[in-house]
């Protein structure tokens, strides 16, 4: 096994040894004194199956065999969630073919970034994964299941529903994909007409006809934002079938593979006599697993906040310290946009999920010793499914890439490190996506520009002030203070003044999209400049060096100046469309470092 993995897994054992055994004893002693229906009177049962039919009523009712939960998050307004709408019925029909019920739990609403992406509702996209985490909780509290299925995709919604699962973690859980649309307008050509319509060289009409031909019809989105990254996490911990998560929602093998997740599910539930909770399958070794992924394919950046909250549900003290330590011994084996022009469709034909596991467990870069939904070990997930004569069939991963441009190999890898860069200084700790900045833009030192708000960037930007060297600083984008949005909104501007041939960086205690490419950005600034960080005291002017090669983050002026400055006031951020609602949640946020979570 490869030491640098090993000794980040085993420093992490020990570091949550503690916390971690508090919560697998949580899940036992739930199994214990409130194992599933056997606890409900009869009244609670009667209120449970009055809507069922006889025979569900019986079969429920007996405690026998399983009885599914289903948490989703279908709405027909996002394409990604809207292939969801008859997975339900769908669900429950196959596990009556095993003699086995299910029931729809609950919902979680499904907000899209992409809608959201620089308007004022992405200021509540953050904490929706904490509403989705309690809205899980609130359906699953009910306690009927013997096993749930989560059919979850985007942004927020599966980290949510997997930190709300782990809440019940004394029971499986089985993620059910939908799969990606099929492949639009390139990439290089919708982000080429952005920057156009950002110098006002294509108009709103065009630009839409742009948009629309790359965002075209049901499924998710194709690029590697976080949406898709999800999907591979998913797959790397073990919750989700191996191969499952880039078939498109049209295909053949699609309905198999959701009816292989309902045999999932029931076999590892505790009436099966195969009981395999989800405490077993969500651990040290998994969670690592996870992230020698996420930056072996250069995934979202916004994992840097998930992963560290699912590992927090799950009794684990991941940090951001063991993250850029696995990125810098994990070599970069993909190229899907924003570090590349392919998108996961691309990516899943050249090989996928099954041969990145594959090359990355030749080099002992994963912990081998875990349980998944489909059995133990790794060898499950090198493997792809197959429709033949009409059978779900998993064969072994391919043994030669389909396209070399999109999906390496372990001894040619596009870059010897993660996609993943932490960095520090005295302004605090920051993440930057490195894989798909240039190595002429991995240093910029620079005087900066302070904004206090995305759109006082974009103001500056159309007067024409930018067009220079400059480091611009955009606070009081943090948890605490605004919900934390994404200003990915802001990368095509950066990219024209990039592409001008000036040095420019963007640093800031907000997030950019999991698809933020060019443009080196340091982001998730903690601690955050209301929470009285160091950025909330840098001024105009002021020379900062970003270095992704060292991992430098610094304001080059003397403490003694800066013990003489006040912190900048936070502006007053407007409380419309629905921002009052979430106040209670800004204000008890942890900080980026620590997942800006509530709990």
């Amino acid at each position: 096994m490869n030491p640098v993995v090993n000794k980040v897994t085993q420093n992490l054992i020990q570091r949550s040894q503690e916390k971690r055994q508090a919560y697998i004893a949580l899940m036992q002693q739930a199994m214990k004194d409130t194992p599933p229906r056997k606890r409900l009177s009869c009244g609670n049962m009667a209120h449970a199956i009055a809507a069922n039919n006889s025979t569900e009523k019986k079969t429920i009712g007996s405690g026998k065999t399983a009885n599914l939960g289903i948490i989703t998050s279908y709405n027909d307004m996002l394409s990604a969630h809207q292939p969801l709408k008859d997975y339900p019925d769908f669900i429950k029909q196959h596990a009556a073919n095993f003699g086995c019920t299910a029931q729809v739990a609950g919902g979680v609403p499904a907000m899209c970034d992409g809608v959201t992406q620089g308007q004022v509702g992405m200021e509540l996209s953050l904490f929706s994964r904490d509403v989705v985490a309690m809205a899980t909780a609130v359906g699953l509290t009910h306690n009927m299941f013997d096993a749930n299925l989560f059919l979850g995709i985007c942004d927020k919604i599966v980290p949510g529903m997997l930190i709300g699962a782990l809440q019940f973690g004394h029971l499986p859980a089985v993620f059910v994909p939908a799969g990606p649309m099929p492949s639009g307008l390139p990439n290089k050509e919708k982000a080429a007409a952005r920057q156009l319509f950002a110098q006002n060289k294509i108009n709103e009409a065009e630009m839409l006809e742009v948009e629309s031909a790359s965002y075209h019809s049901p499924g998710t989105c194709t690029f590697y934002g976080t949406a898709n990254s999800n999907q591979m996490l998913m797959e790397a911990l073990g919750v989700q079938l191996s191969g499952s998560s880039f078939e498109q929602p049209s295909s053949e093998i699609r309905a198999a593979l959701t009816g292989a997740a309902v045999e999932a599910a029931i076999a590892s539930s505790e009436p099966s006599g195969n009981y395999r909770p989800l405490y077993e399958v969500v651990t040290e070794k998994s969670l690592v697993n996870a992230v020698v992924c996420l930056l072996a394919t250069g995934g979202s950046t916004n994992h840097c906040l998930h992963l560290v909250a699912i590992a927090n549900a799950a009794g684990i003290d991941l940090t951001w310290e063991d993250i850029d330590l696995l990125s810098d011994n994990t070599p970069l084996l993909s190229r899907i946009y924003p570090n590349g022009f392919a998108d996961v469709n691309h990516f899943h034909t050249a090989g996928g999920i099954a041969f990145l596991i594959r090359e990355l467990r030749s080099a002992g870069l994963l912990n081998e010793d875990v349980v998944n939904i489909m059995g133990e070990g790794l060898d499950y997930y090198t493997t792809s499914p197959k429709l033949i004569d009409g059978k779900l069939e998993w064969q072994a991963a391919r043994e030669t890439s389909g396209d070399l441009e999109v999906l390496t190999t372990i001894d040619k890898p596009f870059a010897a490190s993660g996609g993943l860069k932490l960095l520090k200084g005295n302004i605090g700790k920051a993440c930057m996506k490195i894989s798909a900045v240039a190595e002429e833009h991995h240093i910029v030192e620079a005087p900066c520009h302070i904004f206090h708000t995305q759109e006082a960037l974009i103001d500056a930007f159309n007067a024409g002030e930018l067009y220079k060297d400059m480091i611009a600083l955009v606070r009081f984008q943090g948890p605490k203070a605004n919900g934390m949005p994404e200003l990915h909104k802001l990368t095509p501007l950066l990219g024209i003044i990039q592409d001008k041939g000036f040095k420019v960086a963007i640093v800031t205690d907000g997030r950019m999209s999991g698809a933020s490419g060019k443009v080196p950005s340091a982001i998730h600034v903690s601690p955050e400049a209301c929470a009285g960080g160091l950025i909330g005291k840098i001024q105009n002017g002021d020379i900062v060096t970003v270095n992704a090669i060292t991992g430098e983050l610094s304001l080059q002026v003397s403490d003694e100046t800066l013990s003489k400055r006040e912190f900048a006031k936070m502006p007053e951020f407007p409380q419309t469309l629905g921002r009052s609602l979430f106040s209670l949640m800004r204000g008890n946020a942890s900080n980026s470092e620590n997942g800006a979570h509530i709990f």
